[in-house]
Formats: structure tokens, C-alpha cells, sequence
């Protein structure tokens, strides 16, 4: 039987963790992280928020994939590029250095691949000769980040390829956001902004079904939860990992979504340390917004 002193120290504990604001709680959970975290969370229905280092620009790796593939399917829509499309890869396209299924089964090129194809391997398996052609499809980085422009999102910019970045690892300081700026993505394709109803529902099941990063904002949720998400990483170099990231939209039990956008910079610590470090960001968001009543606010 429990006495009457640890019930009191249990209570007590609780009514602690309670009262802490969101940030209050990330703000502790940074200092195992090993570097540098910046956090944006909304909800999108409610635009309920919190944030962290949220005005802070953290270099982006794969999650530019995801304003790469809207401006391209913006394209599409626009009747400049076709889903149907087939683009010839040769050996010259296939970027070495970086994850790219595409490259390992045809290391010679000579394939035929089609711009929907391109884009499922661009974010459901994170392809690098994926991106890279779609960006040369999409206008190439001006192009990309002037479409970022027109959605409103002023704290995002796509400027190198993969390519760059596998051989010089500080270009990818380039491709930059910030956490309210990843979020303002997510919400555009939540809403349907800047991209067809046909285009949002075939990114959002990409993003559903995107592989890499599974226990990062999905590590720490209920079992099933809906998250469409794209992660980012760049490899470890002496004993330092520039980008750890992840961002998604998090569907609640209520029906409504929420935009979740975590970066991790310059960290010392190993890749389950990062990982853990973006699950319970994305799970002390679940504990306050899943349980927490429609407007109610932080």
C-alpha cells in the first residue's frame, strides 16, 4: 500500500509537470540532445501553438525534400510537368555520397522514371538522385524558394542539391529554415494551399508511408497514430551531427492536426540520443493537445 507521503510527493510531481509550459518542458529535454534544439508546434484548426528556438534557422538535409515535391506537383498543376512524365536518368544524374535506392539498383543509369515515381522516392524512401532531379524539374533552388515566398513562408530557403551537399557538407547550412517556418509548410498542405486536392492527397500518403526517422516524432505517440512526416539527417563527422530533423502533421483523436516541427543542430550526442530527444518533444505535445478540450488554450 502506498502511503500517505509518496501519494502526496506523486500529486505534487504531477501538479509540477502540469503547470510547466510546453517549452518549460523542451527546454529540459534540449539538455540531453547533445546540440542545439528548435521546436514549432500548432495546432492547425485552432492555431493553438508553442515554441522553442522556433525564429532560429537549423540547416535542413531531406526535410527540403518536402517543399521540393509541393513546388514540383505546383508544376503539375500549373500543366508545365505531368505525373505521367518520364524522365531519362543517365549515369551522369545518379549522386553519389548520398541514399538513393534509385542509384543502387541502376548505377549505370539508362532508366526511364516518371515524375510520380520520382516523387514517392523522393519522400517515402528519401532519394537523393530523386531530389535532385525533381529540383532541376521544379526551376531549380530560386525557383523553389520563390515558390516558398508566394505561400507566405519568408524563413525557408532551398538553394543547394544533394549533390553539393555530399561534397561539401557546409553547403547544406544553405538550405535553411526555421521551425515556424517548417510549420507554415505543413500547414499550407494541410489546408490545401499552394498544391491541387490531388497533389495534397498524394503527398500526404507519401509522408504517411515516408520510412526513414521512425522513432522520432513517431517513437514516442500511441501506437497507429497518423503521422505524415519527413525527417533530415546528415552523417556524422568528427563525433558532431550538423542536422537531426524531423517535421509532420500529427493527427489527434479529435480529428484535428497538428504541425510539428523539431530540429536538432550541431550535436555531440549519438543518433538514439537525437531520436529520443525529437519523440518526447513530439510526445509532450501529444500529452498537452490530445487530452486537452477544442480552444483551450496553454
Amino acid at each position: 500500500m502506498i502511503g500517505p507521503m509518496p501519494l502526496l510527493a506523486l500529486a505534487l510531481s504531477f501538479l509540477f509537470q502540469s503547470s510547466r509550459t510546453l517549452s518549460d518542458q523542451w527546454t529540459a529535454m534540449a539538455k540531453t540532445s547533445g546540440g542545439q534544439v528548435g521546436v514549432f508546434a500548432q495546432v492547425v484548426e485552432t492555431a493553438e501553438s508553442a515554441g522553442m528556438n522556433d525564429r532560429e534557422r537549423f540547416p535542413m538535409q531531406s526535410v527540403y525534400k518536402l517543399p521540393i515535391a509541393m513546388a514540383v506537383l505546383d508544376q503539375v498543376e500549373r500543366k508545365t510537368l505531368t505525373l505521367t512524365q518520364k524522365v531519362r536518368l543517365t549515369a551522369r544524374d545518379l549522386v553519389p555520397g548520398v541514399h538513393s535506392p534509385i542509384r543502387d539498383r541502376h548505377p549505370h543509369g539508362g532508366i526511364d522514371v516518371s515524375v510520380r515515381d520520382l516523387l514517392r522516392a523522393a519522400i517515402v524512401d528519401s532519394d537523393g538522385t530523386a531530389s535532385d532531379v525533381l529540383l532541376h524539374l521544379a526551376g531549380g533552388g530560386p525557383r523553389v524558394t520563390a515558390y516558398l515566398r508566394g505561400l507566405g513562408v519568408g524563413d525557408m530557403a532551398v538553394v543547394t542539391t544533394e549533390r553539393e551537399m555530399a561534397r561539401d557538407p557546409m553547403a547544406q547550412y544553405k538550405n535553411y529554415a526555421t521551425p515556424r517556418a517548417a510549420v507554415d509548410v505543413l500547414k499550407a498542405l494541410q489546408k490545401g494551399r499552394g498544391v491541387s486536392p490531388t497533389g495534397r492527397a498524394l503527398l500526404l500518403e507519401d509522408l504517411t508511408g515516408s520510412t526513414p526517422g521512425p522513432k522520432r516524432i513517431k517513437g514516442g505517440l500511441p501506437p497507429g497514430t497518423p503521422v505524415a512526416h519527413k525527417t533530415g539527417t546528415d552523417g556524422t563527422r568528427g563525433g558532431r551531427t550538423a542536422a537531426t530533423n524531423d517535421i509532420g502533421i500529427v493527427t489527434l483523436p479529435d480529428g484535428r492536426h497538428l504541425a510539428v516541427a523539431v530540429f536538432v543542430k550541431d550535436s555531440t550526442a549519438d543518433e538514439a540520443t537525437r531520436d529520443g530527444t525529437i519523440a518526447q518533444v513530439a510526445r509532450a505535445c501529444w500529452d498537452r493537445w490530445a487530452a486537452r478540450p477544442q480552444g483551450e488554450q496553454e
